[in-house]
């Protein structure tokens, strides 16, 4: 039987969130390397400031509605960042302090996304660290409180150049700092269907776990924490969370190189960032290239859900055939305009690779409007993995291992003292 979100247990369900965080997180990945094929490094960081700065305000919000929690102080500013895929559980590592509701330090004990950028050079991890984070930090915080300032304690580039923690910052609401301002594109996010979209609700299951997030902020927490229902709309949230950015760095592009650029990088940009999470899901979860690892692959992906979006289905036709649908009325047709990857002309293409990176034996049949059949022969000769896969895989991304709840999969830096000695 195909595995499906809903059937998961509660720690098989937090497995998935970190790779649904982690999904959203390398989008840039491929898409900033796509851009800097026709751009330089100082347009490249402008087309991720105004990416960032137009989404994470408006999932933030979405994200307190969710779990239930609201407020202007910084505890709930780093409940947001716990929910956030610009800060995946582990792979950016944070360590959260709260000193009291206007007062607060945050330091990251690993830093994918600097693993990734430093071996390109000191201007790579400036630009990442210094002029894409202090405005991008401040549209975050701001979806809470708009006079909340996060400022660095230290970061990048590293001196000396094993320094640990990556990064420390505080954050502090300034009651008389002038308020961030909305960025001109967050407006349009925030008026898609994907923003738009109810907040999911499903039934309690009785297994434990919070049922939100509205108790105190515990600067330990993880997935598993969550009840199953709870989880689900996380999860739900996180999908679409990825959906948002992906619109907000489609119209940054449209805005400064045209809409032909945009419409040329989205496919090329989901085979490579959605085909990496399918091979991380195929390793995650043990998945067999058969039928049933096909459906429960489409069915674990987060490009396809929330189907309450997307209006995805999967069914399993017999052990060689999976039918995969889109309900033509779903709200994501009404966001099918140039900055989504729902209904792009060539989708089905599309489609095949992400599930080839996966299965290379699978093979993808339309079959009528939004409707198409994947096939896995076992005697089929392996589909060659698509050029945009590989540029996917350069990330640390590719090869990072997930520790299970508070135990991450790197070793705790030693205690506070310690890491003041290093501020």
């Amino acid at each position: 039987m195909p595995l499906r979100p809903e059937d998961l247990d509660r720690a098989t369900r937090a497995v998935l969130g970190r790779e649904w965080m982690l999904h959203g997180h390398l989008q840039d990945r491929v898409g900033m390397a796509l851009l800097l094929e026709v751009a330089d490094r100082e347009a490249m960081q402008e087309v991720a400031i105004a990416e960032w700065q137009a989404a994470s305000p408006v999932y933030t919000r979405r994200a307190q509605r969710a779990m239930r929690f609201s407020g202007d102080d910084v505890g709930t500013v780093f409940k947001g960042l716990q929910l956030d895929i610009g800060a995946p559980h582990q792979f950016l590592d944070f360590r959260f302090t709260l000193h009291d509701r206007d007062r607060g330090e945050f330091f990251l004990a690993h830093c994918g996304a600097l693993m990734d950028v430093e071996p390109m050079g000191e201007d790579f991890v400036h630009g990442m660290c210094h002029a894409i984070e202090d405005p991008t930090f401040d549209a975050t915080a701001g979806a809470t409180n708009p006079r909340a300032q996060v400022r660095p304690l230290h970061r990048p580039p590293r001196v000396p150049a094993d320094r640990v923690p990556h990064c420390a910052w505080r954050v502090d609401v300034v009651a008389d700092a002038p308020p961030v301002q909305p960025s001109p594109l967050e407006e349009r996010v925030a008026a898609s269907a994907a923003a738009r979209l109810p907040v999911s609700s499903y039934p309690d299951r009785h297994d434990g776990g919070m049922p939100d997030y509205s108790g105190d902020f515990d600067p330990g927490f993880c997935l598993e924490d969550l009840s199953g229902a709870a989880q689900q709309v996380v999860l739900d949230e996180l999908a679409l969370q990825s959906h948002l950015l992906l619109r907000a760095l489609l119209l940054a592009v449209s805005e400064r190189y045209g809409v032909e650029l945009a419409e040329r990088m989205l496919p090329r940009l989901v085979r490579g960032w959605s085909g990496l999470t399918a091979q991380r899901l195929r390793d995650a979860f043990a998945l067999e290239e058969d039928a049933d690892g096909v459906a429960s692959l489409l069915a674990l992906h987060p490009m396809l859900a929330p189907v309450s979006y997307t209006g995805a289905r999967v069914e399993v036709e017999d052990a060689r055939f999976v039918r995969l649908s889109f309900d033509p009325t779903a709200p994501a047709a009404a966001d099918a305009d140039g900055a989504t990857w729902w209904g792009m002309p060539g989708l089905g293409d599309v489609l095949e690779a992400v599930v080839q990176a996966a299965f290379p034996r699978a093979r993808l049949h339309p079959d009528g409007l939004l409707s198409y059949v994947l096939e896995v022969d076992p005697g089929a000769e392996p589909a060659p993995l698509a050029p945009e896969v590989r540029i996917a895989q350069i990330s640390s991304g590719a090869r990072f291992r997930f520790g299970v709840g508070r135990e991450r999969s790197l070793p705790l830096l030693a205690d506070r003292t310690t890491v003041q000695t290093h501020v």
